[in-house]
C-alpha cells in the first residue's frame, strides 16, 4: 500500500507540473485577464477517489492538456486546504467551473469524466460563451 501511495504522489507531482495549476482564485483571475483567457476551476478534495480517477484518466491526456492550456488559466482548489469563495459548491467533488476572466460562471458541472466526455463538456462550454 505504501508503494501505491508513493507512486500516486509521484504521478500527482508530474501531473501538476505538466498542467501548471494555480491555487489562488484572485491570482487566477488576474492571470486570465492578462492572457485574455477564461478560468477552469477544478474543486477537489485531498482524499477523493473520483478526483484521483479524473486526474489519472482524463487530465493526464495530451489532447485534454493542450485544450485546457490553450483556452484557460487552470485553478485547482482543494476543499480541504485552499480558500474557496463561498459562491462555489464544495460538496460532491470533483466539481468543474468554467469562468470568464472576471469570475462570472459560464458553466458548472460535477463528476469524474473520461476523455471523450470531458472534451464534449468543453464543447458544451464553448457554445455558452
Amino acid at each position: 500500500m505504501k508503494l501505491f501511495a508513493l507512486l500516486f504522489t509521484l504521478l500527482a507531482t508530474l501531473y501538476s507540473a505538466e498542467l501548471n495549476w494555480l491555487n489562488d482564485y484572485d491570482k487566477a483571475l488576474q492571470q486570465a485577464q492578462k492572457q485574455n483567457k477564461g478560468v477552469y476551476l477544478f474543486i477537489g478534495a485531498d482524499v477523493c477517489r473520483w478526483c484521483d480517477r479524473f486526474k489519472e484518466l482524463t487530465l493526464s491526456k495530451k489532447e485534454v492538456i493542450d485544450r485546457l492550456q490553450e483556452e484557460y488559466v487552470l485553478l485547482y482548489l482543494s476543499r480541504d486546504k485552499h480558500q474557496i469563495p463561498k459562491r462555489f459548491k464544495t460538496q460532491g467533488v470533483p466539481r468543474h467551473y468554467f469562468l470568464t476572466n472576471r469570475g462570472e460562471i459560464i458553466h458548472a458541472d460535477n463528476g469524474s469524466r473520461e476523455v471523450d466526455g470531458f472534451l464534449n463538456l468543453l464543447e458544451e462550454v464553448d457554445l455558452k460563451k
